[in-house]
Protein backbone atom coordinates (compact mmCIF):
# COMPACT_ATOMS: atom_id res chain seq x y z
CA UNK A 1 0.00 0.00 0.00
CA UNK A 2 1.50 3.07 -1.10
CA UNK A 3 2.35 5.91 1.62
CA UNK A 4 2.12 9.29 -0.91
CA UNK A 5 0.27 9.72 -4.32
CA UNK A 6 1.84 12.45 -6.48
CA UNK A 7 -0.13 15.31 -7.64
CA UNK A 8 1.93 17.56 -9.92
CA UNK A 9 5.12 18.52 -8.10
CA UNK A 10 3.77 17.57 -4.75
CA UNK A 11 3.35 14.09 -2.43
CA UNK A 12 0.08 14.01 -0.14
CA UNK A 13 0.00 11.74 2.18
CA UNK A 14 -2.86 8.64 1.20
CA UNK A 15 -2.34 6.62 4.60
CA UNK A 16 -1.54 6.53 8.51
CA UNK A 17 2.56 6.24 7.93
CA UNK A 18 2.19 8.60 5.16
CA UNK A 19 0.69 11.59 7.43
CA UNK A 20 2.78 10.53 10.41
CA UNK A 21 5.81 11.22 8.45
CA UNK A 22 4.28 14.63 6.74
CA UNK A 23 2.81 15.51 9.81
CA UNK A 24 6.88 14.87 11.97
CA UNK A 25 8.73 16.51 9.57
CA UNK A 26 5.93 19.72 10.01
CA UNK A 27 6.11 19.73 13.47
CA UNK A 28 10.25 19.88 13.62
CA UNK A 29 10.18 22.53 11.05
CA UNK A 30 7.72 24.73 12.88
CA UNK A 31 9.96 24.36 15.94
CA UNK A 32 12.69 24.87 14.40
CA UNK A 33 11.76 28.02 13.12
CA UNK A 34 10.27 29.11 16.63
CA UNK A 35 13.63 28.62 18.49
CA UNK A 36 15.44 30.27 15.68
CA UNK A 37 13.12 33.33 15.27
CA UNK A 38 13.24 33.60 19.27
CA UNK A 39 16.69 34.86 19.14
CA UNK A 40 16.64 36.37 15.66
CA UNK A 41 17.02 39.73 15.28
CA UNK A 42 15.93 40.85 11.96
CA UNK A 43 14.61 37.99 9.08
CA UNK A 44 17.79 37.51 7.14
CA UNK A 45 18.89 35.89 10.64
CA UNK A 46 15.67 33.93 11.09
CA UNK A 47 16.52 32.49 7.27
CA UNK A 48 19.96 32.08 7.28
CA UNK A 49 19.16 30.53 10.82
CA UNK A 50 16.21 27.81 9.75
CA UNK A 51 17.39 27.15 6.13
CA UNK A 52 20.42 24.15 7.69
CA UNK A 53 17.19 22.75 8.81
CA UNK A 54 14.04 22.93 7.24
CA UNK A 55 15.74 22.51 3.40
CA UNK A 56 17.16 18.95 4.20
CA UNK A 57 13.75 18.05 6.31
CA UNK A 58 12.06 18.79 3.07
CA UNK A 59 14.27 16.81 0.72
CA UNK A 60 14.24 13.80 3.40
CA UNK A 61 10.77 14.09 3.20
CA UNK A 62 10.31 14.19 -0.47
CA UNK A 63 12.90 11.24 -0.68
CA UNK A 64 10.65 9.71 1.04
CA UNK A 65 7.36 10.25 -0.37
CA UNK A 66 9.12 9.54 -4.04
CA UNK A 67 10.64 6.07 -2.59
CA UNK A 68 7.05 4.69 -0.94
CA UNK A 69 4.86 6.47 -3.83
CA UNK A 70 2.53 4.31 -5.93
CA UNK A 71 4.75 3.67 -8.96
CA UNK A 72 3.23 4.87 -12.44
CA UNK A 73 3.75 2.68 -15.37
CA UNK A 74 5.37 3.96 -18.91
CA UNK A 75 2.54 4.25 -21.51
CA UNK A 76 3.85 2.96 -24.61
Amino acid sequence: MPWFRRYGCFHLPVSVPGTIVTLGALAFCVQVFLAIDRHSHSVTDTLYGVYPFIIPTLLLLDWVATRTSERREARP
